[in-house]
């Protein structure tokens, strides 16, 4: 299943109103958080020397972007073959973080309009 994070996810989740740059920084800490909830529940299941072996091939902050590219197909290819309902992990994981963000959409946009309009004195 794959999925699409753009602008237009935000304006579905009653975000439309954002300035561009917050926008770009909330898809980025969708993105972030959906990582960490994918990773967390598939560790969860995985048993020590999965885990150990899935960590070996993940790229690092030395690796540069080629390596990096190469580390990622890798793990993907990994997930796929030891843990092929992955996929449903990430739909589960995407459809419940969408629906925490929808509820606190009015106060994301509140947070917003003070954040780029401080009150002057």
């Amino acid at each position: 299943m794959a999925f699409t994070l753009d602008f237009t996810t935000l304006d579905e989740l009653g975000l439309s109103s954002l300035p561009t740059e917050d926008k770009r920084k909330m898809l980025a800490h969708i993105l972030e958080t959906l990582e960490m909830r994918v990773g967390t529940t598939l560790a969860s299941r995985m048993t020590d020397e999965q885990l150990d072996e899935f960590e070996r091939l993940m790229p690092t902050e030395l690796d540069n972007p080629i390596t990096i590219q190469e580390k990622e197909k890798s793990a993907l290819k990994w997930l796929e073959g030891n843990f092929p309902t992955y996929k449903d992990v990430v739909a589960d994981e995407l459809k419940k973080l969408l629906a925490e963000i929808r509820q606190v959409a009015p106060q994301i946009l509140t947070d917003a309009v003070k954040v780029n309009n401080p009150p002057t004195s």
